[in-house]
């Protein structure tokens, strides 16, 4: 799995709209990765994601969701949901090795990625309950930049 310092790999895949997304990871990125749509806990991650969406955007901070799910399960979702960020399509895991992730099981454990050209730090949210990880995320990423002006 990528570490703090790792360089940031490159990306590729469709969004819920079928639109191909080339991140340039140039800029504070977050990165989530997550087990499946349409679950308890992934449904409040990612509501949680969408509820602080306009203050990431705010703060210049753009938000991509993965899932082992397909294009279409992703739309679905994202319309149930409200999902307004992208959520990249992963069915054959090639985003999730890119980070090093292990998809064996068919999906990918809950873990967060903050990029800058660079993985600048690493959440493991399976130690905590989804609810509020989005908010801790944007809290410390927002921080890190904002004493870095």
């Amino acid at each position: 799995m990528l570490e703090s310092g790792d360089p940031a790999p490159s990306i590729s895949a469709q969004n819920q709209h079928g639109e191909t997304i080339t991140p340039d990871f140039e800029g504070p990125t977050v990165v989530y990765f997550y087990p499946k749509d349409f679950t308890g806990g992934c449904t409040i991650e990612a509501n949680d994601f969408q509820d602080a969406l306009p203050e990431f955007r705010e703060s210049g901070i753009t938000v991509y969701g993965v899932s082992l799910d397909d294009v279409e399960t992703h739309a679905d979702f994202a319309e149930e949901e409200g999902v307004e960020f992208d959520l990249l399509a992963d069915p054959e895991g090639e985003v999730a090795a890119a980070f090093g992730l292990d998809t064996s099981e068919g999906y990918t454990d809950r873990l967060t990625f903050v990029v800058d050209g660079e993985v600048v730090r690493v959440y493991d949210p399976e130690l905590a309950d989804p609810a509020g990880h989005a908010r801790e995320v944007l809290t410390d990423t927002r921080e890190e930049y904002l004493a870095g002006e």
